[in-house]
């Protein structure tokens, strides 16, 4: 099916799409294009959206704006979420049983993708991994359309997208949650807790990463981390075919490290790709990325060019990006890293005890593994957000906290947190954020956090440094 015929499917449905944000206003372009007399509901009120509103009622879409803008869906056949409103919500789940299909725009897409999908989720580590997919493939020659959670949405792209390019998706747990997709090959970094103030339990959440395979068939390909006992399960659990990576153990298929040295096995038989202290990003954690991403492309990628890109290729914006140096100071920004194993990944890649900035929205996760490691890593802690307070609480709950090495301090904001941390750091310092939590306390997203980061240091004034 074409993305026109697919559009075609839909007139003469009643037709709501939920969330005017950046996955879905693609879609609601497309529809009211084709001249689809859609409903555009949002939690947002007018003046909030003012001149958009105003535009997309212009257009022809029925509004329904602010807090009652979930109210009485049973009338439509087809809705559209938002990924951030899960299926489990009472609202959409009345309207199933009324007959409405819930589908969203990411669905939508793996309905009609005419290419090889590669779907990347885990609790941490797959924005990177989804990144360091598509510079392997790019590198081997193939076209590459990165969306989904990272990038941009891309069920509009339909058209263009060839039958010989390759569509690398990043899909959070909300975007998969009850979703029927079927990824050529699918990727889980790993599953932690996470998102636990959305996903009513954590079993819920596990659940919402498993629909990346649970539609696969033996032809498909799932790849999976050995190292953590719920990915492990997973590999367990599939119909397709399991390569498996890990930093631990050697593996009978897929990607391992022993003696620093990363291999390519197949069937025991092995074939070394690169040294991992080769690769330019620094971390064990981007080991492990690397290895889920070597063994994503194994048989597209020569391992020549895994070993050309590994050694050149700087990562994602947003994670562990050095801003600047400026008087012998550092300053990264890791502001991608939204849950406390991120974090811990970010500290354990620092070369140096950081002054860290953390704190954010609060997902329910507990922070006393994050306590500990910060205990043991952290120059000096700075504060702020909904969830300073319990993170300051952790920190001094651990045992390995010593008030006299390791000082706290609870700040009003971002600003705050960056000029003081920078008035506290000597010469061979990192100021680094790394804010263990979500951003929507404060920010639209990780990424506007992150800018923010950076706006704010690059307006300091001092001596650059190399």
């Amino acid at each position: 099916m074409t993305l026109q015929e697919y559009v075609e499917s839909l007139r003469g449905k009643r037709v709501a799409v939920l969330g005017i944000g950046v996955s879905n206003t693609p879609l609601i372009d497309l529809l009211l294009d084709n001249g689809l007399p859609i409903t555009v509901c949002d939690m947002r009120g007018e003046d909030a959206l003012a001149d958009e509103a105003e535009t997309l009622a212009t257009r022809g879409a029925e509004l329904r704006l602010g807090p009652g803008y979930l109210d009485d869906l049973n009338g439509f056949d087809v809705i559209f979420r938002t990924p951030g409103l899960l299926p489990t919500d009472k609202h959409l789940m009345e309207a199933a049983s009324h007959g409405a299909e819930i589908t969203s725009e990411m669905e939508a897409f793996f309905r009609l993708c005419p290419c090889r999908t590669i779907g990347v989720t885990g609790s941490d580590g797959k924005t990177t991994t989804s990144s360091i997919i598509a510079e392997l493939l790019k590198a081997a020659g193939v076209r590459v359309h990165l969306g989904g959670n990272i990038g941009k949405p891309l069920l509009c792209e339909i058209p263009d997208i060839l039958p010989g390019d390759a569509a690398v998706l990043e899909l959070s747990s909300f975007q998969l949650h009850s979703i029927n997709i079927r990824p050529d090959v699918a990727v889980v970094t790993n599953v932690s807790p996470n998102h636990l103030d959305k996903h009513p339990t954590y079993e819920d959440y596990i659940d919402a990463k498993r629909r990346i395979f649970a539609n696969q068939r033996p032809g498909d390909v799932l790849v999976v981390n050995r190292d953590n006992g719920i990915t492990a399960r997973f590999g367990e659990e599939a119909e397709g075919r399991v390569l498996w990576f890990s930093h631990r153990e050697t593996v009978k298929d897929g990607v391992f490290c022993r003696d620093g040295m990363i291999y390519y096995s197949r069937g025991w038989e092995v074939e070394p790709i690169i040294p991992e202290g080769e690769i330019l990003l620094p971390g064990e954690h981007n080991v492990e990325n690397y290895m889920a991403a070597f063994a994503a492309v194994d048989g597209l990628v020569s391992p020549e060019m895994c070993r050309a890109v590994a050694r050149s290729y700087g990562g994602v914006r947003h994670r562990l990006e050095l801003i600047r140096k400026l008087d012998g100071v550092a300053y990264i920004n890791d502001s991608i890293a939204t849950s406390p194993t991120r974090t811990i990944a970010g500290l354990r890649a620092m070369r140096t005890k950081p002054v860290l900035i953390a704190g954010g929205h609060d997902k329910h996760v507990s922070f006393d593994k994050l306590a500990d490691e910060i205990a043991e890593r952290v120059k000096a802690l700075y504060l702020t957000g909904d969830t300073a307070e319990a993170i300051a609480a952790a920190v001094k709950r651990s045992v390995f906290y010593d008030p006299s090495r390791l000082p706290i301090y609870m700040v009003p904001d971002l600003r705050t947190a960056v000029c003081e941390a920078r008035e506290r750091a000597v010469p061979g310092d990192v100021v680094l954020l790394s804010p263990a939590c979500s951003s929507f306390d404060r920010f639209r997203n990780f990424a506007e956090r992150g800018d923010t980061f950076r706006k704010i240091v690059l307006e300091f004034e001092g001596n650059e440094s190399k």
